[in-house]
């Protein structure tokens, strides 16, 4: 299996039937789905549904088929997620973290990587096609401010808001999955949605129609032009401005102007690709060099309500970003 590795992971076990393999990839992606939303980050992800996947290579000798196979592989994942979340803080976006700056402020040192909720790539975790209601959900609750409402949740209470609100699982199937009651299981649903009530914080995500995509073709024309009269137009009044792994984030228009032709003037010139990230649109942000071309600076995730832009996260650690979400290295001139 050249996606799990697990050819060599079987000289010990009884070999599992050859059409394992397929099996189990067709829930990679959902499962990568399930524990990003657990864990915050697109390569803690990709580690936990790697070690999924790797155990159930193993155990598949020991699964009786007593429940769905799917279900069998989401008891395994949540409790890989759940040992990795025993050693780790809780990560966040630096709204979450203290009230806005000024253009004024300095910049500080940047947190360490694991602060941080962390960018993923659609395509590893919203289906292409199918079902359009489906797809909604899976953009809906993968966006960056759903996911951080969750990490400021218990590790188990997480697992059941995920199943039963996002997954729609039922109360007696996810006590069979943490092995708890369908009672345990109601209460810890109650509790987490007073605490996401609190925040005001529910999965939303607007459609990619013509309208939104005119507003998206607007924002890369103003950026690109840094036109900043243009660029705040297109800004809700309280649009939040930040970058990781930077503590500091700006909200009103003055000061991300004030910021953009300060501080932040390297990025006059710059040119954005398109992508797709937590079920938003996203660009790679390539800035001048002076040695001639674009150098990657940062994969910018713009979020929309109401016709406007109501944020944008400027995710600067390209080094590990970019490869994973397939930009190029560098842009020529």
């Amino acid at each position: 299996m050249t996606d799990l590795g697990l050819q060599t992971a079987t000289a010990t076990v009884a070999r599992p039937p050859a059409e394992l393999e397929s099996q189990l990839e067709r829930f990679r992606q959902e499962l990568t789905a399930y524990c990003y939303r657990m864990l915050g980050s697109a390569f803690e992800a990709e580690d936990a549904v790697q070690e999924t996947l790797l155990r159930a290579w193993r155990g598949f000798d020991r699964f009786e088929g007593r429940s769905a196979l799917r279900s069998w592989l989401y008891r395994i994942a949540t409790n890989v997620c759940l040992n990795m979340l025993s050693a780790s803080q809780r990560r966040a976006r630096p709204m979450d973290l203290g009230p806005a700056s000024t253009a004024e402020a300095v910049l500080g040192t940047g947190l360490s990587e694991d602060t941080w909720i962390e960018p993923i790539p659609d395509s590893r975790v919203v289906p292409a096609g199918g079902d359009p209601a489906v797809v909604a959900v899976a953009r809906e609750s993968v966006r960056l401010a759903f996911v951080a409402a969750l990490q400021r949740l218990p590790p188990r209470q997480r697992a059941v808001v995920i199943l039963r609100e996002v997954l729609h699982w039922k109360a007696d199937e996810v006590a069979g999955l943490l092995d708890t009651t369908a009672a345990s299981v109601n209460s810890a649903l109650q509790r987490a949605r007073a605490t996401l009530a609190s925040r005001d914080e529910k999965p939303s995500a607007e459609p990619l129609d013509d309208e939104h995509r005119a507003l998206l073709a607007r924002y890369v024309d103003a950026f690109e032009r840094y036109d900043m009269d243009s660029l705040t137009s297109l800004l809700h009044e309280d649009a939040t401005w930040s970058m990781p792994p930077y503590e500091l984030w700006l909200q009103t228009h003055l000061d991300i102007r004030k910021w953009c032709l300060g501080p932040g003037i390297g990025c006059r010139g710059s040119r954005l690709i398109p992508t797709m990230a937590n079920g938003s649109p996203a660009f790679g942000q390539y800035k001048p060099d002076p040695a001639g071309g674009y150098e990657p600076w940062s994969l910018q995730v713009v979020e929309t309500s109401g016709g406007r832009i109501s944020g944008i996260i400027f995710f600067l650690d390209t080094a590990r970003f970019f490869p994973m979400f397939g930009l190029p290295p560098r842009l020529d001139g």
